[in-house]
């Protein structure tokens, strides 16, 4: 039985929580949060420990892992004391703010034998993962372009001022959803080694961004469109979909299906014959013990409680990955605040600075 600690019990803490305490292997053992309602009513109905402090946690509960699920600014720090006391670690997207820190604590873990994973949860979509399943067959021959989107209704009007409008929280389009995208980027081309034309606009917030737009580079000369917007009305819900073309054909995939078109000259796929294919998310997903919100979510908590039985299981989503997204992600905001890098010198005026990235031009100058 695996003695695990819940940090956080926002949206996805309380949604972990859920997952993990139906989990037949875990042992939920104490949790933390900074709202004592919250902390009185656990306490209370479930008889676990309850904690308003992190490092009293650690330091009075005997645990083998915890899972992190605050605002991403807490998260360095709150993984470094767990990796320092030899815990294995959940820990909800982005990793860190900075490529450093990520690095620094992927190097962390690998060198103590801990196994890491990050709420990435799209590599668990069976849609998705039937993506990479068909690219390592070859089926879609070279792989020339990636295109990877996401719209939704999240911000729709001004509002108050919470974490997730914050750039320096974790907040804004960028870090707390174009990292799901960028991270299927990264997952099916491999790491970029640069980045150019982004854009981070601004559609209702003034702090940070709701759109995001770049595009990547890879090796062998293969590149990536990201287009992301969470003020975007005309869709019920946040969307996550990749199109993917290559010498072979061309794959498209939401988290309902995958269609699939293959040329006659692509090599032959199991499942699959030349032309259009669909396969849906019903027939590529596995059952799970617990359900809530999407298979998915439970399905990357098992698959980090059975690598803690059994470190030799693939590492999905483990900080070494995630140390690749943050990297891209400090690229596109370094790209984007230093604006268009071939102008046309006819033009009358050049294009207006939104507020929020005018400090990060100061921080350049």
């Amino acid at each position: 039985m695996i003695r695990m600690g819940v940090v956080g019990l926002g949206k996805m803490g309380l949604s972990h929580l859920s997952m993990v305490g139906a989990h037949p292997d875990v042992s939920v053992d104490a949790v933390v949060d900074s709202t004592g309602y919250i902390l009185d009513v656990l306490g209370r109905y479930t008889g676990m420990r309850t904690f308003g402090d992190y490092q009293e946690m650690l330091d009075g509960v005997e645990l083998d892992a915890v899972l992190i699920a605050t605002p991403t600014r807490f998260h360095a720090p709150m993984v470094r004391s767990a990796l320092e006391r030899g815990l294995h670690v959940f820990c909800e997207k982005p990793l860190c703010l900075t490529a450093a820190e990520s690095r620094e604590l992927a190097e962390m873990a690998s060198e103590r034998g801990l196994v890491t994973q990050v709420g990435y949860h799209n590599r668990f979509v069976g849609a998705f993962k039937e993506v990479r399943r068909l690219l390592d067959l070859g089926a879609i021959g070279k792989v020339s372009h990636v295109l990877v989107e996401a719209y939704g209704p999240v911000v729709l009007r001004p509002k108050g001022s919470t974490w997730r409008s914050k750039r320096t929280e974790g907040g804004g389009a960028l870090y707390d959803y174009a990292a799901h995208p960028i991270d299927l980027a990264a997952w099916y081309a491999g790491v970029p080694y640069g980045v150019g034309g982004t854009v981070l606009g601004g559609v209702f917030s003034t702090d940070t961004e709701d759109e995001v737009f770049s595009t990547l580079f890879f090796d062998q000369g293969t590149s990536a469109q990201v287009s992301v917007n969470w003020s975007d009305e005309s869709y019920r819900k946040m969307t996550t979909q990749v199109t993917i073309t290559g010498t072979g054909g061309r794959i498209h995939a939401d988290r309902q299906e995958v269609q699939v078109y293959l040329r006659s000259t692509a090599p032959e796929v199991d499942g699959y014959e030349p032309g259009w294919n669909v396969k849906y998310t019903t027939e590529l997903t596995d059952p799970v013990w617990f359900y809530l919100r999407g298979e998915e979510y439970s399905a990357q908590l098992d698959h980090f409680v059975r690598r803690i039985g059994d470190p030799a299981l693939p590492d999905v989503n483990s900080f070494a990955s995630a140390a690749v997204t943050d990297r891209v992600l400090e690229m596109l905001t370094i790209d984007a605040a230093a604006g268009p890098t071939t102008l046309d010198a006819a033009a009358v005026a050049p294009l207006p600075v939104p507020q929020h990235r005018r400090s990060l031009l100061r921080r350049r100058a």
